[in-house]
């Protein structure tokens, strides 16, 4: 055995948002874990590494509470007061129906923007505070070997580091995950998320808007002041375009899909651009291997769950693992954390298949299935009970949840 060889509970490979959340999880609960990631902590943070904000769900909000994150978060924090959802095509005018959801019915917001370097601020500050967590910043993890009792996870410095698990957290592209021989399924939507933030003369008086058009879903997200985010779905022949066009011609597009409601709006800040992938991880989980967030799905943004999604793994793979770890149990062994797996993998499928079929059925101009749509939407509109389940869902609040979820200690 190489006594030189670093020994801790857990290595986590990616430290975004996800990896770092777990982390802190772990740590709070007792654990030792390095995350490794080859990108840099202060460039992760900077504004003009990742121009997208992410919508937490009010159960993730919890569990950021439980988690002491929520205090670092609450000043940038926008709630989102209301959702309403529509369709319509350019030049022509919006359809009659729309579905409305509304705070009050539920009780509490229907959840809160936040931009991701904030959240990645917020993470990098609780995770220096924490004796429990080392971070190998600007190294990756190149390979792993498991053992009988144990992972050894070598890192791209030459270092190695034993530990009973280790966890992709790397994203959708998860070489890791790769080398474990875990497959998975998915497909390319040809389509392109176009993220920008835009100033509009109006408050928006914390109104989310998705808006679907044929070529895809039109989404504005209130931030604090008088700003939105944009998250537009285009074509990605045609998204390629938008995205060469000067910044006239840039603000102009979106004026014409915005609409009238909020003023005048121009783009503030830089394009962003991502090809939307669906992928579904074909296991979670191995004899001391694990996957979490985008490593093990990753989903259609029209919902707004991709970071939730992943912070539902987090909250369900901390409780599977420290809750054996309380017990005397060697967590990283399969059939412990099969827990894990079954508790995930239909929920993230379930979402998967309804974001992927929510976008097929609103991303096209076919008149028969459009008039059904819309009257659809009227109708769910109209049944109290159908709207609040919708709320509650999308705020995380349904079916079996992890104790982080409950806005309990894991």
């Amino acid at each position: 055995m190489n006594a030189n060889r670093d020994r801790v509970d857990a290595v986590i490979a990616g430290g975004g948002m996800v990896g770092m959340t777990l982390a802190l999880a772990l740590a709070q609960g007792g654990l030792r874990v390095v995350i490794a990631d080859p990108v840099l902590p202060e460039t992760m943070e900077d504004e003009r590494f990742d121009g997208r904000v992410s919508a937490l769900a009010f159960a993730s909000v919890r569990m950021f509470k439980v988690l002491g994150l929520w205090d670092m978060l609450a000043k940038d924090a926008q709630p989102i007061d209301d959702i309403v959802v529509s369709e319509g095509r350019m030049g022509a005018k919006p359809s009659p129906f729309s579905l409305h959801f509304d705070h009050h019915e539920i009780g509490e917001k229907l959840g809160y923007i936040l931009e991701n370097r904030h959240i990645r601020q917020a993470l990098f500050k609780a995770a220096a505070r924490e004796k429990n967590i080392a971070l190998a910043s600007g190294v990756s993890i190149e390979r792993i070997a498991i053992e009988p009792t144990r992972a050894i996870a070598t890192l791209s410095d030459g270092r190695e580091i034993a530990a009973a698990l280790v966890i992709a957290c790397e994203g959708r592209e998860s070489a890791l995950r790769d080398a474990q021989g875990i497959g998975a399924v998915g497909w390319d939507y040809a389509q392109t998320g176009i993220v920008t933030t835009v100033a509009h003369e109006e408050p928006h008086r914390g109104v989310a808007y998705e808006h679907f058009m044929p070529t895809g879903p039109f989404a504005i997200l209130p931030m604090t002041g008088n700003r939105s985010s944009l998250v537009w779905t285009e074509e990605t022949s045609i998204a390629r375009k938008l995205l060469a066009l000067p910044e006239d011609g840039f603000g102009a597009e979106i004026a014409r899909r915005f609409g009238a409601h909020l003023g005048a709006v121009k783009p503030v800040g830089p394009r962003w651009s991502y090809p939307l992938k669906l992928h579904l991880a074909r296991a979670y989980v191995k004899n001391r291997f694990a996957l979490a967030g985008d490593a093990a799905h990753t989903i259609h943004p029209l919902a707004g769950q991709g970071l939730n999604l992943g912070l539902k793994d987090v909250a369900a793979l901390a409780e599977t693992v420290l809750d054996a770890a309380r017990l005397g149990l060697d967590f990283g062994q399969a059939e412990v954390l099969a827990r894990y797996e079954r508790w995930r993998r239909f929920d993230s499928f379930v979402l998967a298949v309804a974001t992927d079929s929510l976008n097929r059925l609103f991303s096209n101009d076919f008149g028969p299935l459009r008039w059904a749509r819309d009257v659809g939407m009227g109708v769910v509109d109209q049944i109290t009970p159908l709207r609040r389940f919708f709320m509650r869902e999308a705020g995380g609040d349904l079916g079996n949840l992890p104790r982080l979820l409950r806005g309990e200690a894991a």
